[in-house]
């Protein structure tokens, strides 16, 4: 096995790990108690399971860093270009968000909450318009590939969007923007979208890794 091909695979891995994790919050006392559509995933730090919360976060950063970098050695993004500040974001946006925890509102608003908060804004937004350039070069060919990983990039932007639109709103004198939509669902439907479009990549990578689909097309 090439090492190219098992980062790849030690990327896949680390990306499903993280998503399994924060799935388990979702079944796990006491965390199975906290509403998945009127909660954020942040809120799971809030409590005793924060170190689970924690350990998915930095998998599912692990496992951005190892796909960027096999994007790096295929040639498919120069090392230093849009894309890879992009992955750069998002995954310190992740260690921002494990590092600064959320507002518990039981005791009042923090600075590490709202620096929190604009960290998930970061990474919302970095993440899947990455993918969104990156699939075009990693499948120039592949138009199934290709669409895969650009939908579930549109789909996170197009989730987020909803957010905005409560923002927007609450500007404009209407009520509070965390209300306009089910917050927790709305937050869940961005970030499985987002870290599926990553993964879609990723694997795509390693099915196609024997053709010559994925060509050197720096970004």
């Amino acid at each position: 096995m090439s090492s190219g091909r098992a980062v790849a695979l030690a990327s896949l891995g680390s990306l499903v790990a993280g998503v399994v994790l924060m799935l388990a919050l979702h079944v796990l006392p006491p965390t199975n108690e906290i509403s998945p559509v009127r909660r954020t995933l942040s809120q799971y730090a809030l409590g005793p399971n924060k170190w689970i919360f924690d350990v998915a976060v930095l998998l599912v950063a692990i496992g951005s860093v190892l796909a960027f970098g096999v994007l790096v050695r295929q040639g498919v993004i120069r090392p230093l270009s849009g894309c890879t500040a992009l992955g750069a974001l998002w995954t310190l946006s992740l260690l921002v968000i494990v590092w600064f925890t959320k507002t518990d509102w039981t005791v009042g608003p923090s600075m590490g909450g709202t620096i929190h908060r604009y960290a998930s804004v970061v990474g919302f937004v970095s993440l899947p318009l990455a993918v969104i350039v990156v699939a075009r070069r990693a499948f120039p060919t592949s138009v199934g590939w290709r669409l895969a990983a650009q939908g579930f990039g549109l789909a996170s932007l197009g989730s987020f969007g909803l957010i905005l639109i409560g923002v927007v709103r609450m500007a404009g004198g209407g009520g509070p923007w965390w209300l306009f939509v089910p917050l927790g669902l709305v937050e869940r439907a961005i970030t499985v979208t987002a870290v599926a479009a990553i993964t879609v990549v990723v694997l795509g990578v390693l099915v196609r890794a024997k053709s010559d689909d994925v060509v050197a097309v720096p970004a």
